[in-house]
């Protein structure tokens, strides 16, 4: 069908509701109750399919999906032929080693010859080739904690958020070796009718990621201020600037990224900026 595309997404776990999350807030509509495999959007021309992350690259490679949403640590470790059309900002996490608490760690030699219990072989065996060291690496998918209590290994390597799960198991981080987040890939032949579609999709993410990343600022300021003030929150042209009731005061209205703003409040303060609201922008089009 080349009227319409299709999307790779988990089927469940934290990608996937950050997934979904993301499609929704694009104005996209479709129902994916529990179980279901499929389901067609009824006001974008996009099919979902819900997939194990670790297979999405895969049918993305083989065109069974036209795009996907997927981690970069499974898209590097698959390292299948797809294209990535843009980092999504979610799913935030870290790859790394970890071993017993109670050993001793002076630096990456530690892993000299020893086994490393992992899901990511891949990802694993190019950084230590790259750092000299030879260890034996053992494939192992689900509980990769368990494997030094067990004898199984040394260290592991694996996925780690806040580290609390390494902390349950008596396991310590000691290197951090990979940076994840999830990515929309696209399968690299996609026909001309579907990259259209695609280009939608793609200019609708970007409204949502902006609105997140700025915010809509409202301020009162003197008018012997508003050149100082103008400076600080520049706005995407310019500021919108409207006279107050009281006279030698105007509302300043401008739309800054969140972090510029924290950095500038307090000269916005000390130039006699007062009112200052921050406000949430769901979409922004540029």
């Amino acid at each position: 069908m080349e009227n319409i595309i299709r999307i790779a997404v988990q089927k469940s776990g934290r990608l996937s509701d950050d997934s979904l999350g993301l499609i929704k807030e694009c104005g996209i509509k479709f129902y994916n109750g529990t179980g279901k495999l499929k389901s067609i959007s009824t006001n974008f021309p996009i099919e979902f399919l819900f997939l194990r992350d670790d297979d999405i690259p895969g049918y993305v490679a083989d065109g069974v999906a036209d795009l996907g949403i997927v981690g970069e640590n499974e898209l590097v470790e698959k390292d299948k032929k797809v294209e990535v059309l843009k980092k999504l900002g979610f799913s935030k996490c870290r790859l790394s080693l970890a071993i017993p608490k109670s050993e001793k760690y002076e630096g990456i030699r530690y892993f000299e010859g020893k086994n490393i219990a992992t899901s990511y072989p891949k990802i694993l065996g190019d950084y230590l080739k790259e750092k000299g060291i030879y260890a034996d690496i053992h494939e192992i998918s689900g509980s990769v904690e368990i494997a030094p209590s067990i004898g199984l290994a040394e260290g592991i390597c694996d996925i780690v958020s806040s580290g609390s799960t390494l902390m349950m198991n008596g396991l310590k981080e000691v290197e951090e070796i990979f940076r994840s987040e999830a990515v929309l890939i696209s399968n690299p032949n996609m026909v001309v009718t579907k990259q259209k579609i695609v280009e939608k999709l793609l200019f609708r993410i970007d409204a949502v990621q902006k609105g997140k990343s700025n915010k809509y600022v409202l301020l009162n300021a003197p008018n012997e201020s508003l050149d100082k003030i103008i400076s600080l929150i520049p706005g995407m042209k310019s500021p919108t600037i409207l006279p107050l009731a009281e006279k030698g005061w105007s509302s300043v209205h401008s739309v800054i990224s969140e972090e510029q703003f924290w950095e500038n409040i307090e000269g916005l303060r000390e130039a006699g900026a007062q009112g200052i609201l921050v406000v949430p922008i769901e979409k922004m089009v540029i």
